[in-house]
């Protein structure tokens, strides 16, 4: 197997579904399926033994759900370790039959790198695996915007618990002025290029300014950066 090639694993409780995943992903020359799974136990078993890149991760299977096989896999946050894997855990895009699925918030903060409609075209499928395989977080500022808006309809109290608090975690206090406002700006659910704008900068400031923020909250990536923002009371729905 080439260094480029992007090892995957297909979990889903419908044989056809994860079939025809699986059989969409092997037509690109730099994709290779390594095995797929019928719920969330089973995907944890395969990926422990055969290492993927990358898991497309259905949320709702039957016993271990998508949930927390992806919480047993990535560890749940940046820099928390994933049991019976001896190297990196494997990127995980959550596949979903809603884009407002209840359930897609709890799966980014277990670690989920994004997650992608199971009606997805396959230039999109492609697309998505190849972009959390690099390390990024496929999280669009369209999606982020709905995430936001069913996260405040779905947690009213647990939204209002963290927006009451005196004030912010101590690890934001790091963050500058410009680069809490970036976060803020982020987790809004605008682009780098919105953000460029909003604030008159290059886009490669506000990359920089992103990766900062990252690094000195120890996050893994723009994903997590929004969840972390929500949750600290730092920004709040609705306002």
């Amino acid at each position: 197997m080439s260094e480029t090639t992007i090892s995957v694993v297909v979990a889903d409780d419908h044989e056809v579904v994860r079939a025809g995943f699986a059989a969409l992903l092997d037509t690109q020359p730099d994709f290779a399926v390594l095995g797929t799974a019928a719920d969330g136990a089973d995907a944890v078993a395969v990926c422990r033994e055969l290492r993927p890149d990358v898991v497309l991760m259905d949320v709702r299977m039957p016993g271990t759900d998508g949930i927390e096989a992806t919480r047993q896999l990535v560890g749940g946050a940046a820099g928390g370790s994933a049991a019976g894997l001896a190297c990196a855990p494997p990127k995980v895009l959550i596949l979903t039959t809603f884009d407002l699925d209840e359930y897609v918030f709890d799966a980014l903060r277990a670690g989920a790198s994004g997650f992608l409609l199971k009606d997805v075209t396959a230039e999109r499928l492609f697309e998505a695996v190849r972009v959390v395989a690099a390390g990024e977080a496929l999280l669009a500022p369209a999606v982020t915007r709905r995430l936001i808006s069913e996260f405040a309809r779905l947690r009213p109290q647990a939204v209002a618990g963290v927006a009451g608090t005196a004030s912010r975690p101590g690890a934001f206090a790091a963050l500058t002025p410009r680069e809490t406002e970036v976060l803020r700006l982020v987790a809004e659910g605008l682009s780098n290029t919105e953000i460029s704008g909003r604030l008159v900068v290059t886009e490669e400031t506000v990359k920089t300014h992103v990766s900062r923020i990252l690094s000195k909250l120890g996050l893994r990536d723009r994903t997590q950066a929004v969840v972390a923002a929500y949750e600290s009371g730092l920004v709040v729905p609705g306002r």
